[in-house]
């Protein structure tokens, strides 16, 4: 039967999906792509830490936690030309979205919150998408963003809301939901998604899923993150995630949520070409390049470049970015 933006799924469809034989998984989450966005694309973002470690949190997958002993120095706000600087940069290699990460638990109304407004503005003249990620965020904030020119604020659940308190005890899950529901209040897009590898049962990823497919209006962008196990932080023996578990995650959330960008995120590094592009088959069209993912390994441009080439694979151009995403089609995906 046809395929609709639905925003009512149960954890019980979303896990019979999750779990259906792998071939048949990528093929279904493949055809809802091809209908969705009529092209093999891929969306390429380039991040900064444009405020570096000493986070009052204890996120504990998180490297720039001050409790955590991890070997990240604790540097301050950059300055705005410095921050323009390598976003031109980024454009110049085909980035057509900058994004902007600050180890803040929240938003001040002081002299850094004025700087970054400054960052945004600049960064939307070059005609490059403007994203930002800063913590908790009050609805006045999110408008004075909107204002500057944000295009997208990332803010993930990192996990279900069942296994949360295992990870995270300084904010909500609510605190979470409520940024979000501030930011979309404000017109601006939402990215949003999750890291698997914590611990967490299966359960658990479907059920971020489904909090992320029942929102009003599913995410723009939806970031899949393989745990980084960083030595010093309480996850540091996890063991990698395997590939076979993050393909059947981005294809699930590709078949539920057709029109989000599905962002292939954090633990690139740490997967073979072939485990890439496998999980680009399964509906990832968007990742970031550049050397480092905030404070962890990426891999490296020119690798991203040649891997994207020999796979036919052509990044999106700086005139898609804003416009790639179909919001006025209706998607009908035969997958019966």
């Amino acid at each position: 039967m046809p395929v609709e933006i639905r925003h009512d799924w149960t954890v019980e469809e979303v896990r019979a999906i999750h779990d259906l034989p792998l071939f048949e998984l990528v093929y279904r989450a493949q055809t809802v792509h091809r209908e969705a966005f009529g092209h093999h694309k891929i969306q390429l973002c380039s991040l900064l830490s444009i405020k570096t470690g000493g986070c009052v949190e204890d996120c504990a997958y998180c490297p720039q936690a001050a409790r955590y002993h991890t070997g990240v120095k604790a540097q301050p706000l950059m300055q705005v030309e410095e921050v323009l600087q390598r976003a031109r940069e980024a454009k110049e290699m085909g980035a057509t979205r900058f994004c902007m990460g600050a180890a803040w638990r929240e938003v001040r109304d002081n002299e850094h919150f004025e700087r970054v407004l400054e960052m945004v503005r600049g960064v939307r003249a070059m005609g490059l998408e403007a994203c930002a990620t800063l913590g908790m965020l009050t609805e006045e904030q999110a408008r004075r963003l909107k204002e500057a020119g944000l295009t997208a604020y990332n803010h993930n659940l990192d996990t279900s809301e069942s296994y949360y308190e295992k990870i995270i005890s300084t904010r909500t899950y609510q605190d979470r939901l409520r940024t979000l529901e501030n930011v979309r209040k404000a017109g601006i897009q939402v990215c949003c998604g999750g890291i698997i590898g914590m611990g967490e049962p299966v359960e658990a990823r479907i059920e971020m899923l489904v909090t992320l497919a029942n929102q009003e209006k599913h995410p723009d962008s939806v970031p899949i993150n393989a745990l980084v196990a960083v030595e010093g932080t309480p996850l540091q023996s996890r063991p990698p995630v395997d590939t076979i578990e993050m393909v059947r995650m981005i294809a699930t959330a590709r078949i539920i949520m057709p029109k989000s960008f599905v962002r292939l995120s954090a633990g690139r590094a740490q997967m073979s070409e072939e485990a890439q592009l496998l999980c680009m088959m399964a509906g990832a069209n968007s990742i970031f390049f550049g050397e480092k993912l905030l404070t962890t390994k990426n891999p490296q441009y020119e690798a991203d470049m040649a891997l994207l080439a020999r796979a036919g694979l052509e990044p999106l151009g700086p005139e898609e970015g804003l416009h790639a995403r179909p919001e006025d089609r209706h998607v009908y995906v035969e997958i019966a």
